[in-house]
């Protein structure tokens, strides 16, 4: 079977980690506001954010 680049690897790893952060029971977690924002929102958004840095990162960096 042939192996995915060490790129695609992590990539995958980063999905697979980021996949129970959005899921109901995490997401039930927070409660209240910050500011007159739901935390919940706010986490959401800091998530996603979040996960979405670490893919660039990952995809920008170079092979050494």
């Amino acid at each position: 079977m042939k192996r995915g680049s060490p790129t695609r690897q992590r990539l995958t790893a980063l999905c697979l980690f980021g996949i129970p952060l959005l899921t109901y029971p995490i997401l039930g977690l927070p409660g209240g506001t910050l500011a007159d924002i739901p935390v919940v929102v706010l986490y959401l958004f800091g998530v996603w954010g979040g996960l979405i840095l670490l893919a660039a990162r990952v995809a920008e960096r170079r092979s050494k």
